[in-house]
């Protein structure tokens, strides 16, 4: 029968801990980020209406555009900004400076997908026929 040792155990113990530290950081992210983009759109002074009436198709595409540059970009600052953190902090350390290189490349795409957006709304755009 084999038996863990204490130390192995406590090992086991500690990465569960940090899974469940890197989760809820996650989520307290990701809260805080629809937080400001409410506080945002309240103080921009854009009332957000239980039922949205829409004039036509090319006005609703031109939402959602709008919604998914947004989105988008508003992700990849925190990307940015996760990125610049990290490798600040990193201190040396090669696998956090990585983990900061990495949080750039998914900003840098995020941002090249914020700029596509137009462009995959006038193919749903041609597709619909509007």
């Amino acid at each position: 029968m084999l038996r863990s040792s204490p130390a192995s155990f406590r090992r086991v113990r500690a990465t569960r801990r940090a899974r469940r530290l890197d989760l809820r950081r996650s989520v307290l992210l990701l809260v805080l980020v629809v937080c400001a983009g409410v506080a945002v759109a309240q103080r921009a002074g854009a009332a957000t209406p239980v039922l949205a009436t829409v004039p036509s198709v090319e006005a609703l595409l031109v939402n959602i555009r709008n919604w998914i540059m947004g989105i988008l970009a508003l992700v990849a600052t925190v990307f940015v900004t996760i990125g610049g953190v990290r490798y600040l902090l990193a201190n040396g350390d090669p696998g956090e400076v990585e983990k900061a290189k990495s949080s750039f490349r998914n900003a840098a795409f995020g941002f090249l997908l914020a700029a596509a957006a137009p462009v995959v709304v006038d193919v749903l755009r041609g597709l619909v026929g509007a």
